[in-house]
């Protein structure tokens, strides 16, 4: 039997997995059987089912997964271990380093201040970013490498919908990838205003606005928002994002007293025997990474899915107005080319574009998973993923620390759940 749970404005106590909390918290997400809400429930059991199994051959250490639809809680489980070596078995409110998951919140934080009128999305990234006004463009004449002014800026936009010329050193070997290896923009030993002005040191490796290329842009959007705001950008979240939803568990660092609730992977990758290490967050760092240095759990993520779905509210607290969500989960891509990476390959499947913070169906047909035209969602590189289906009407998340088994779970995930689906 799948366990049953909604979700607390506050901090959810520990639990035994086993154990069904439906009776015992005030949630704002009311349980509902699967039936009444277009599911099967031996196919609704059965996502949890081969969760399960993949932690019973040890090839996921555990998981904890939601699905929600109408406002209604179909499935909130948890499975496995919470700390494999350490034995401690996973709990619904387990602590999950949730890397990229972290840049859509930081994108709904970008349009906050474009709603304010503080952000134009066609204006420079210069105009907010003053050591990006003399960027260089990196190109080959004649076999020869060459630095010149790029035929336009980047913009907000680009940054938002990775077209800004920029890349990551983790997809690849090529030139500029070398540069921010040796960079070692990785750290998170700078500031996010020090990270900036490094990255804008560095030659682009397109023309902005004419190709997508997953990059380091949503951790230049947290060094905008504080320029911006001035606030850093953990307050910023937190009084923006984070604290009007009820959001408690998630941070940019983990406090001692909550230590033992932190999610951890294999020691040792069960897929290529390699070491499996992921970033410590049981300490600060001067870097808050907006695209990939947040925590979370679950319950917390579901409610700035919800608020999503909702058209930017949740419980009266209103982050964005509707037209703005639909604006940052339509297409900003129009078919441009993407860049195919050494070690990624293409990151949008055909029939995926990119809006403004995260990834969008376009149509039903082509992606090779399931969902309805508008999907949207992201996921981490530690093994978490979520997407909100509008046509739907529901949202779903699996938070996993797996990192190298996550191209297997994630779309297995998605599978899973809209075979429950009846409709």
């Amino acid at each position: 039997m799948p366990y049953a749970v909604g979700l607390t404005p506050v901090s959810t106590p520990r639990c035994n997995p086993a154990q069904d909390f439906a009776t015992m918290i005030s949630t704002p997400f009311e349980f509902g059987q699967p039936a009444d809400l277009g599911f099967c429930p031996q196919r609704t059991r059965h996502i949890q089912t081969v969760l399960e199994a993949a932690v019973a051959r040890q090839h996921l250490p555990g998981a904890v997964m939601m699905v929600v639809r109408r406002g209604r809680t179909v499935l909130h489980s948890a499975v496995g271990m919470q700390d494999p070596v350490g034995g401690q078995a996973m709990a619904l409110d387990s602590l999950f380093r949730i890397y990229s998951m972290t840049k859509p919140i930081v994108s709904v934080a970008v349009m906050q201040l474009v709603e304010r009128g503080l952000v134009l999305l066609g204006a420079p990234v210069a105009r907010y970013l003053p050591e990006f006004a003399d960027v260089q463009l990196a190109s080959h004449i004649s076999g020869h490498a060459a630095l010149d002014k790029p035929r336009a800026p980047p913009t907000v936009q680009d940054l938002l919908r990775h077209t800004a010329g920029l890349t990551y050193e983790i997809l690849g070997t090529e030139p500029i990838q070398r540069l921010y290896a040796e960079a070692n923009l990785w750290t998170r030993q700078k500031t996010n205003r020090e990270f900036s002005r490094v990255l804008a040191g560095l030659p682009l490796m397109f023309e902005p606005g004419t190709t997508f290329e997953y990059s380091r842009a949503t951790d230049l959007l947290g060094s905008l928002i504080e320029v911006v705001s001035g606030q850093a950008l953990g307050e910023f979240l937190r009084e923006n994002i984070l604290g009007p939803l009820g959001m408690v568990d998630t941070h940019f660092d983990v406090t001692p007293d909550q230590h033992q609730r932190i999610a951890e992977p294999f020691s040792i990758c069960p897929d290529t025997g390699a070491k499996v290490e992921l970033i410590d967050i049981r300490k600060p760092y001067p870097m808050e990474s907006g695209g990939a240095g947040l925590v979370s759990t679950v319950g917390d993520y579901a409610r700035f899915a919800q608020c999503l779905l909702n058209g930017g509210e949740l419980q009266g607290q209103r982050l964005l107005v509707p037209n703005t969500v639909r604006q940052m989960t339509a297409d900003h891509l129009g078919g441009m080319e993407q860049h195919f990476t050494q070690r990624s390959g293409f990151m949008l499947a055909r029939g995926v574009g990119f809006g403004l913070g995260f990834s969008v169906k376009l149509q039903e047909g082509l992606d090779p998973l399931p969902g309805s035209a508008g999907l949207y969602g992201w996921g981490g590189i530690g093994g978490t993923t979520f997407f909100v289906d509008p046509a739907k009407e529901l949202f779903a998340i699996l938070l996993t620390q797996a990192p190298n088994q996550r191209d297997l779970y994630r779309p297995l995930f998605r599978n899973l759940v809209y075979a429950a689906l009846l409709d």
